[in-house]
């Protein structure tokens, strides 16, 4: 790998000072699941049940909604964007702590379909920033900032209720992205380069083959690594040391992050459909070191280590693959696909754990990234190379 590769993307303008923004502004987003769920299961003394079903709505609206509000920065802009999902979030997380359950279910779906798309809006952004050849060390970095994102956003979320009570927490988790909203309205970075002039595209033209099969590996990569998190959870249970599983979910992330470091130095790296397979084959036998924690906690590394690598490697065939123009609906499909893998993951691998055990959820999770990354390869070999790129632009 090489490190001057990082050099230079922080030397880039305007990059690094939005790196950071962006890495603030995901912390609030990350903490609003946790946070919402917390005010079901304390503020409304509501269940389990009752509160994965908010956010079960909560997450089809904005799988639903990513690719639209896309779409919408593609038409009228960023700053169009911002000003719709700002009005939306602010009504909805000044009212949501007031409502009653069954009002609030609807309300979650409802503002699911306008949330600020801060995952995919920064990949885009940070494309636009950035030269070609800088684009793979840059989704790298964005990758392991999105790690950060989530080690910090949830915990954050159970402290301001634990601490304040969970309206308070909401109000401030409100306050947060609409103040989010604010800075990235004033600071209105670019989500295309003044070169990138391939013209408005059909549909038909890029959601092709290739581009769904990289949408479904987008998919298959939280597909696994949900059913690996749902897996750890009833593993350390088993074990009598749940108090321990956000240790090892860090130890997750940690992996992740120095993957992503190292897949960012490369030059020459495995295809999509090779990430996704391994982290699939390396999820498989996960399960058979469950009686120890600490060999539990080795054995979730390697699978892990590849998962910011293969998150960079959808985004980085996302934005080479789909013209300027239409950058920000594929990028939202992306986080749709991301949003959809988890919704499967979880209650598929949760579903087989219930029927066997941990270790089956583990294989399980593997077997299903493996096939995957079969299917990835048949729609790959369909069409050919990338068509749309700002070089192919010029």
């Amino acid at each position: 790998m090489n490190v001057a590769n990082y050099l230079a993307v922080l030397r880039a303008p305007r990059v690094p000072g939005f790196m950071l923004l962006m890495l603030l502004a995901r912390i609030p987003a990350t903490a609003a699941g946790m946070t919402i769920t917390m005010h079901v299961l304390l503020g409304l003394e509501r269940g389990y049940g009752e509160a994965g079903l908010v956010g079960a709505l909560s997450t089809v609206g904005i799988a639903i909604g990513a690719p639209l509000m896309g779409r919408l920065v593609d038409r009228r802009g960023l700053r169009a964007m911002l000003a719709l999902s700002m009005v939306t979030e602010g009504v909805f997380w000044f009212v949501a702590p007031l409502l009653p359950f069954h009002v609030l279910l609807v309300t979650c779906f409802l503002a699911g379909l306008t949330t600020m798309p801060v995952m995919s809006m920064g990949r885009q952004i940070l494309t636009a920033l950035v030269p070609d050849s800088s684009r793979r060390t840059a989704l790298a970095m964005d990758s392991m900032a999105v790690e950060v994102s989530f080690m910090a956003g949830p915990a954050l979320g159970v402290a301001l209720v634990t601490q304040g009570g969970s309206r308070t927490a909401m109000w401030t988790i409100g306050t947060a992205m609409v103040l989010v909203g604010v800075v990235l309205w004033l600071v209105d970075p670019p989500v295309r380069r003044e070169d990138d002039d391939s013209g408005r595209v059909p549909r038909r033209q890029w959601l092709d083959g290739r581009m769904v099969g990289v949408l479904i590996s987008a998919g298959g990569a939280t597909f696994v690594l949900s059913g690996v998190e749902v897996s750890l959870v009833a593993s350390m249970r088993a074990l009598d040391l749940t108090g321990w599983t956000g240790a090892m979910v860090v130890v997750m992330c940690v992996a992740s992050l120095v993957g992503g470091f190292l897949y960012g130095g490369l030059h020459r790296v495995p295809p999509l459909w090779a990430l996704m397979g391994g982290m699939g084959v390396l999820a498989i036998p996960i399960g058979l070191f469950d009686a120890s924690p600490w060999w539990l906690a080795l054995a979730l590394v390697p699978t892990n280590f590849l998962c910011a690598p293969t998150i960079t490697a959808t985004g980085e065939a996302i934005t080479t693959n789909a013209p300027a123009s239409a950058r920000g609906e594929a990028m939202g499909l992306q986080g749709s696909a991301f949003t959809l893998g988890v919704a499967l993951g979880q209650p598929f691998t949760g579903f087989v754990i219930d029927h066997s055990s941990p270790a089956w959820g583990f294989a399980t999770a593997g077997l299903g990234a493996v096939a995957i990354a079969l299917l990835t390869v048949l729609l790959g070999r369909r069409v050919g190379g990338p068509r749309y790129s700002s070089a192919s632009a010029r």
